[in-house]
């Protein structure tokens, strides 16, 4: 067998998707709980992880840094705060 050098890694989220943002020091700033964001790689569909990692390194090759603005659009809640829904009327 030959060597290997990556590994396709791809899961089903069930629409349990969440991520935490953290700043320089390790103190969260917010967390997002819902679909896989638009800005993950791969066609996803909102449901997918999907993931190509070179193993000599750990790199995520398929991985491109988020912009703020796709950061913004998950609208990462502040940790301990719950979001309110929209009230209709």
């Amino acid at each position: 067998m030959a060597k290997a050098a990556t590994i396709s890694i791809s899961g089903k989220t069930a629409d349990l998707f969440s991520a935490i943002l953290y700043d320089s020091e390790g103190h969260s700033l917010g967390e997002y709980r819902g679909y896989v964001p638009d800005f993950f790689p791969g066609e996803h569909y909102g449901d997918y992880i999907i993931l190509e990692i070179e193993l000599a390194t750990g790199k995520i090759l398929n991985w491109k840094p988020p912009t703020q603005e796709q950061l913004d659009e998950c609208h990462f809640a502040q940790p301990g705060v719950e979001e309110e829904e929209e009230v209709e009327g």
